[in-house]
């Protein structure tokens, strides 16, 4: 995905938030944006998810399924909490049957399944925030872009957003993100972005982390450990071996050739991965 000489600005004689912007995003990365408040980078990250389309310049290879989950909830509109996950997953196109049930499975996972039924406007300010998470992972998006998503989170449903986002990346997604907390998914960012003055400047690249390596280099087997509320599903890539855990959860074991199919077949499932590493190295 690329921005060539994009700008924003506010009005046909308003200010410019944004000038001169070009950038590639690419595949399955993970791509901080940082800066002060007030510089452009809710601009910026609307801008790429495509909510705000540019005064000047273009965008071009946006995933057909890119998800957004703005710095406020609009707790304003008319659904509970469960409805207001069907109506996005159907915008997103899930037929209702599949966005219904993906919408549960969401709302558990982030423990907010006991508002389902609550409107929006009655929600707390940290369960409305686990609804606005929840609806960007509900069509397993190609972008997903995170402006201070974790804010308000419980410390529970913060590990399941840094879980969720790591399993889109696992799936070959990129995403995109703004937080306060420097803490937050630190060291794994294969881009960082900087914006300033109405400009966006590259602070940092570095090799994406090994999210599963390439078949005959490194590891000779990739570990998954998963959970999930239905049946795996049958064949599994790879013919990954597979060993019940203690606590609910599932280790598959596969080959590397094999690891981002696997990955992908588990997320269509609505399984949840919890960890992912490498055991073994290759002579």
């Amino acid at each position: 995905m690329r921005l060539e000489h994009v700008g924003r600005r506010h009005g046909v004689r308003g200010p410019w938030v944004l000038r001169e912007v070009s950038l590639r995003l690419p595949a399955a990365a993970l791509v901080r944006v940082t800066g002060t408040n007030g510089t452009g980078k809710s601009t910026l990250l609307r801008l790429l998810a495509g909510v705000d389309a540019p005064t000047e310049g273009r965008v071009t290879g946006r995933p057909a399924r890119t998800a957004y989950v703005p710095e406020r909830f609009p707790v304003a509109l008319p659904f509970t909490a469960l409805d207001y996950l069907v109506h996005l997953g159907r915008v997103q196109g899930l037929g209702r049957a599949a966005a219904r049930a993906r919408a549960g499975e969401w709302l558990e996972r982030f423990g907010a399944a006991g508002h389902a039924s609550t409107g929006l406007a009655e929600l707390s300010k940290g369960t409305g925030q686990k609804v606005a998470v929840a609806q960007a992972f509900l069509a397993d998006p190609g972008l997903l872009v995170l402006d201070e998503a974790w804010t308000g989170l419980d410390t529970g449903a913060r590990a399941t957003l840094d879980t969720a986002v790591r399993a889109r990346l696992a799936a070959g997604a990129t995403v995109v993100f703004v937080d306060h907390d420097p803490r937050r998914l630190k060291g794994e960012a294969t881009v960082v972005y900087g914006v300033a003055d109405g400009r966006v400047e590259q602070l940092r690249e570095t090799a994406p982390p090994a999210r599963g390596p390439a078949p005959g280099f490194g590891a000779t087997a990739v570990r998954i450990v998963a959970s999930g509320a239905r049946a795996l599903p049958a064949p599994l890539p790879g013919a990954p071996a597979v060993t019940p855990g203690p606590d609910g959860t599932t280790l598959l074991t596969v080959d590397p050739a094999h690891s981002d199919a696997l990955l992908g077949a588990l997320l269509d499932a609505s399984w949840h991965i919890h960890h992912l590493d490498t055991e073994g190295v290759r002579a």
